[in-house]
């Protein structure tokens, strides 16, 4: 009888998972969003910046993986913020700012995407249009930048223990640049790593990589992201760069 039983079950999962599998879906035993919520608690973080949150999609998944720490989110797009700001409004922990995250402060043009969560400092290339049709821009809007440096400063954040979260599309190193020598005190990093250029201009994986090792970091984790559905390669994954030293405390 439980061998029926479990034989009908491993039938059940094979059945769901060819279905979603058709509308390019699946099913994980620990999503992303759980095993960053697992490594911030782990690691002893109590303090997310969230550079590129759009409409609060990556807070709302962490307040729903568990964290319960302060996140301070940053969008520049005003459609976008205004999502977000309602969003965070109930939540004395989070905190919004209407802002691009640059190498220096001032005012830069943004390129909007259809899709909004595309929408990039940098031009788009035919290898993010081809690959993501919906993507293309449909209009341009002046933002306001500030610096990772001068973030630290005005939210009083202790870099030391804060996950440092990048999703620019394609706009990582300045917004690295901007940290000046504050980026090797951040206990750890989360930014997108794109194996080809998605967006003219943009540093890639093996660059990235090499630039965030160099700065004291060691690669923690990475999670498929961004995939070519007419060929199946990869052309985008996030990466999670944690503080070798707090590797070894927590460790």
């Amino acid at each position: 009888m439980a061998n029926r039983y479990r034989d009908a079950r491993e039938q059940l999962k094979v059945a769901v998972r060819s279905t979603l599998h058709k509308r390019n879906l699946d099913l994980v035993r620990h999503p992303f969003p759980v095993r960053i919520a697992t490594a911030l608690r782990h690691l002893g973080i109590d303090t997310v910046i969230d550079v590129g949150a759009n409409v609060g999609q990556y807070g709302a998944s962490l307040r729903a993986s568990g964290y319960r720490g302060r996140i301070v989110s940053f969008e520049p797009l005003s459609d976008a913020y205004a999502r977000l700001a309602r969003r965070c409004a109930p939540d004395p922990g989070w905190t919004a700012s209407r802002e691009a995250v640059g190498a220096e402060p001032g005012q830069l043009e943004i390129n909007i995407s259809a899709n909004s969560y595309s929408s990039s400092l940098l031009p788009m290339t035919s290898a993010h249009t081809g690959a993501a049709p919906g993507s293309e821009y449909v209009g341009t809007e002046q933002v306001p930048v500030t610096t990772l440096d001068a973030v630290v400063s005005a939210h009083d954040i202790d870099p030391a223990g804060t996950w440092l979260k990048i999703d620019t599309q394609g706009y990582e190193a300045p917004v690295l640049d901007g940290a000046g020598e504050r980026l090797g005190e951040f206990a750890a990093v989360q930014l997108e790593l794109s194996f080809v250029p998605l967006y003219d201009g943009q540093a890639l994986f093996d660059e990235l990589v090499g630039r965030l090792t160099a700065a004291g970091f060691t690669l923690f984790g990475l999670d498929a992201g961004f995939s070519d559905p007419r060929t199946g390669r990869t052309l985008q994954c996030d990466g999670v760069f944690v503080r070798r030293e707090l590797i070894a405390r927590a460790d």
